[in-house]
């Protein structure tokens, strides 16, 4: 191959050495009940090695409901960890100085919210000045995807783009080291898309962000090196490495010919990796680590800059403190025994490997030239065409599982027991084979008399009055960023200042693609 590792258009990789001069960072996505049970597993996978944080959020918390909230009921710290107030954060970080660890939050519509948090915990936790600019993470932040895959937004696009490049102003100013959006495939890839499509629609979605903050006159190349991209590892191990090359070129190239960016780290794509959550199966649950270790193998053959590797349980509930260590061993053995991140790009010059390379690249370039044709990824989304281009492919390949085309080991193919003995009985419930993570339901009563004590103990007027600053910069044109740091400081709840916005901004209402 002509073209060298760290060099445009860095299909190769983004750093000449790749992991022979530093590994992936290896994180860990956990959050669940309480903060304070969260903050015990973080400090038990610190223990075994995790060299970043990545913390998921209850349901409530991303969608700007508190606990107490009525349609927060039965859903409060079951899918992660459920954040109202500053003191919930406190609790969540206590012990671990943000100063001195990476992490990433997997946050949107309410992003600007947790990095407030996350901000003045800092300031809780007495970093100086200096120490608070340098602090390292990622915000998810990419609410363009909630509208096309995953549905937890709040406020209309055009409104929510508003909040993510004042997010984008406040860090280039504030917070230099931030990654202050993690634009996401993933989820577009766990609602059905082709490998194809998840490149060609996180790009669309990545463009409207760009052009936005250079119209807001942010410098794209500042901008550009603080823009963290988010991708699936999914089945296909061939094309899930070519896909991860294509993806670096395709971007290098629209950074340096569409948006004129000139320094090289800010045509450089960066990204996160984690494995599919979608082709873990409830079946046969063990055959998932064996289906984890090749999707973070295809990872690493693709140069990503961090992973996570799911658990085998996750089909079945949150991962179990075992199931955590055995998705962490995995990237230790990928990247400590396999021999692997000795050798830069490994798979370069395949004919298989630069072939799909190639057709990736080509396919997801002319999906994104039909978008830019509709008007942009904004006009797409709202009369929903790329909703219904996710939908038809996710339908396309569950035909292709139900009628046995795609195998599925231990679901249509390779069953322990005939098929119907894995469902349960009528009315009854399914017994997995291991041991799964269990949330105490008490956590709910708990946690809504944790924040209605918040509101008691409070300085009322200081509370008000930094909430009254939040709806009139969302009502003008000031920077949201300030306000709401201010906000959390006294004590306003995430639910309290959702709705302050909600008051400004309206909610959206699905579109019917």
């Amino acid at each position: 191959m002509d073209e060298l590792p760290g060099a445009f258009p860095f299909t190769r990789g983004i750093q000449p050495t790749m992991y022979r001069g530093r590994l992936w960072t290896m994180r860990q996505y956990a959050g669940f009940g309480t903060a304070a049970e969260s903050n015990r597993r973080y400090h038990y996978l610190l223990g075994q090695g995790v060299s970043g944080l990545s913390v998921a959020f209850d349901l409530p918390t991303q969608m700007g409901y508190d606990s107490d909230h009525q349609l927060a009921r039965g859903e409060v710290g079951r899918v992660g960890v459920a954040i109202d107030s500053l003191a919930d954060m406190e609790e969540l970080f206590a012990g671990i100085p943000l100063g001195s660890v990476s992490t990433s939050m997997t946050i949107n519509a309410t992003a600007i919210i947790l990095l407030a948090l996350y901000v003045a915990v800092g300031r809780k936790q007495g970093l100086a000045p200096e120490a608070l600019r340098g602090l390292s993470g990622t915000i998810q932040n990419d609410i363009l995807k909630e509208y096309v895959a995953r549905g937890t937004y709040i406020y209309p696009p055009r409104a929510s783009l508003r909040i993510v490049t004042d997010v984008f102003a406040w860090c280039d100013r504030e917070l230099p080291n931030w990654n202050t959006i993690s634009i996401s495939g993933y989820h577009i890839r766990e609602a059905g898309s082709t490998a194809v499509q998840e490149i060609a629609f996180t790009f669309a979605n990545a463009i409207a962000y760009v052009q936005a903050a250079v119209d807001s006159g942010l410098d794209v190349n500042r901008l550009g090196q603080r823009l963290s991209f988010f991708f699936n590892a999914h089945n296909d191990f061939l094309e899930e490495i070519a896909k991860y090359r294509a993806a670096r070129r395709l971007w290098a190239t629209i950074m340096r010919d569409r948006f004129g960016a000139t320094n090289p780290r800010a045509q450089q794509l960066r990204f996160h990796t984690q494995t599919a959550g979608s082709t873990l199966t409830a079946q046969q649950p063990d055959n998932n680590i064996v289906r984890v270790a090749i999707q973070a193998l295809a990872a690493v053959l693709g140069g990503t800059q961090s992973l996570h590797c799911n658990g085998r349980d996750e089909a079945l509930a949150l991962p179990t403190e075992e199931s955590a260590a055995i998705a962490l061993r995995t990237q230790q053995i990928i990247a400590f025994e396999s021999g692997v991140p000795n050798t830069v790009d490994p798979v370069g010059g395949a004919t298989a490997i630069e072939d799909l390379t190639d057709r990736v690249e080509r396919e997801a370039r002319a999906i994104i030239e039909r978008i830019d044709a509709l008007g942009g990824t904004l006009a797409a989304i709202e009369a929903g065409v790329i909703q219904r281009e996710i939908q038809d492919a996710a339908y396309v390949a569950q035909q292709r599982i139900d009628a046995g085309e795609s195998v599925v080991v231990g679901v249509n193919r390779f069953t322990e027991r005939p098929p119907e003995v894995d469902l349960p009985p009528e009315g009854g419930s399914y017994k997995p084979s291991i041991e799964t993570l269990q949330i105490d339901p008490a956590i709910e009563a708990t946690q809504v008399e944790r924040v209605r004590r918040v509101r008691a103990t409070r300085n009322g007027a200081a509370w008000r009055s930094a909430l009254d600053a939040v709806t009139t910069a969302a009502r003008g044109t000031d920077n949201l960023v300030p306000p709401i740091i201010a906000a959390v400081e006294a004590m306003a709840t995430v639910g309290e200042i959702s709705d302050a916005m909600r008051a400004v901004f309206g909610e959206h209402r699905e579109i019917d693609a």
